[in-house]
């Protein structure tokens, strides 16, 4: 069944930049793919309910479904069964996904990469300009403007990937760990960089992530999955005040706690998908 996308009256004030974030109902979604040892069920009767404007991080152990819920949100995945209906409150729907590769164009400059989308959708050159040089100045690039992606670094590749989502206007950001391929420092200014600019935007997020530290300073409320099949283990609400200074609450005693507790969650479903892996 594919994703429903509706288109309703706004019931909530817009943001300044005139577009709020996508509210997201999944219901009993159901996912599965053919392999070689068998059927492997993705994602087993999943229900969710995502704010608009929330930032969701999803956890969990690797083939736990987490990055094939976001490809379905994304429209990129077909469920076998079940709805995930997005309400993008009257404006039409659109979505942008962030990968952990920046996919970049490698023969188009920064700007064209940036602008590849809005292209797409027939917006005039004039505007097109505007905006992505107000999206690549958001992102501390407007002087790779004309860069190739060969010149850039790892962190400018996917401050771009970050510029070419957000210059859209998505009413719903989809994040498939995109600084899991980055060195710690270039992860921690990123981190905060996204944190600074959705602050500023409050788009609806999703988040894939392995790191637990990377989802308590990021989200509003994190998802932890079981492993395979992937199913909805727990929630934990994320209790640190917006906004945000993601490395001054990684230093205090109640995001250690925080971390704790989200491990020992988690922890058990580790142990199960790496005992599934070695008897499969």
């Amino acid at each position: 069944m594919p994703v429903s996308h509706h288109a309703v009256e706004a019931h909530t004030p817009a943001p300044p930049n005139g577009r709020q974030g996508a509210k997201v109902e999944i219901r009993e979604l159901y996912k599965a793919f053919d392999s070689k040892g068998g059927r492997f069920v993705a994602l087993d009767r999943v229900n969710l309910s995502i704010a608009a404007g929330e930032f969701l991080c999803i956890v969990g152990p690797s083939g736990c479904g987490k990055s094939t819920l976001i490809r379905i949100l994304a429209g990129l995945e077909t469920p076998d069964s079940g709805t995930a209906a997005i309400d993008s409150g009257g404006w039409p729907v659109e979505n942008a996904m962030v990968f952990q590769e920046a996919s970049l164009f490698p023969w188009m400059s920064v700007f064209d990469n940036v602008a590849f989308g809005l292209r797409n959708r027939g917006v005039p050159a004039s505007d097109c300009a505007q905006r992505v040089g107000e999206a690549l100045q958001l992102v501390g690039l407007s002087k790779f403007h004309k860069h190739y992606p060969h010149q850039l670094s790892g962190g400018m590749k996917q401050r771009a990937a970050i510029a070419r989502a957000f210059v859209t206007n998505p009413a719903l950001l989809l994040m498939d760990e995109p600084f899991a391929a980055l060195d710690a420092q270039n992860r921690a200014i990123l981190q905060d960089e996204l944190v600074r600019i959705w602050e500023t935007s409050r788009k609806t997020v999703v988040y894939v992530t392995h790191s637990l530290e990377e989802a308590l300073m990021l989200g509003d409320r994190t998802i932890i999955m079981t492993a395979q099949p992937g199913r909805i283990k727990e929630e934990i609400h994320i209790p640190f005040a917006r906004p945000r200074n993601i490395m001054e609450i990684s230093a205090t005693p109640e995001f250690a706690q925080m971390k704790m507790r989200l491990w020992r969650t988690l922890e058990e479903e580790v142990v199960r998908a790496r005992k599934e892996m070695e008897q499969s």
